[in-house]
């Protein structure tokens, strides 16, 4: 993919357009983005596979790259295969495959989440985990999709959390 902003001389893409070009919207932005990894309560399976589901889905390249590391810790090589096949993966306990499901189907049909996901949804996480799950793929569903649409993931590092 082509990078789709003019960049200047001397500066990085993603710290140029999350930090300089939209001054009153980027930084608030990248926050945002940041704090998801900064303050989640879930589990890092669940974290990653509804992550990596998002990325998948968005196309974005340094986020499928990317892998979050907690405490020195990250997910196994073969877990983003695992996720491409979370209905069947046997690698999944319930958490983390209905965190790939919530984030595939808020991501492609969001109008589809009926009682029945949400009877198995709320049975294995809290409400306040729910709204946390939300608010993140909510970040990377925007977020990546934005930098893989403006060609940004294509040149550009992500920097770690």
């Amino acid at each position: 993919m082509t990078l789709r902003i003019d960049i200047p001389d001397d500066n990085e893409p993603i710290p140029y357009v999350w930090g300089e070009l939209v001054p009153g919207i980027g930084p608030a932005a990248a926050q945002f983005s940041m704090s998801v990894y900064d303050h989640s309560t879930l589990g890092l399976r669940e974290f990653e596979a509804a992550r990596l589901r998002i990325a998948q889905i968005n196309g974005c390249l340094f986020c499928l790259d990317w892998r979050t590391e907690r405490d020195g810790e990250k997910v196994e090589e073969s877990f983003a295969d695992a996720v491409t096949e979370w209905r069947t993966t046997v690698a999944f306990d319930e958490r983390t495959r209905l965190a790939a499901e919530y984030a595939e189907r808020y991501a492609l049909d969001h109008h589809g989440l009926d009682e029945e996901f949400w009877r198995r949804m709320t049975a294995r996480y809290s409400q306040r985990e729910i709204v946390e799950l939300s608010m993140a793929i909510g970040s990377w569903l925007a977020f990546g999709r934005l930098n893989h649409v403006l060609g940004l993931d294509a040149v550009c590092v992500l920097p770690k959390p």
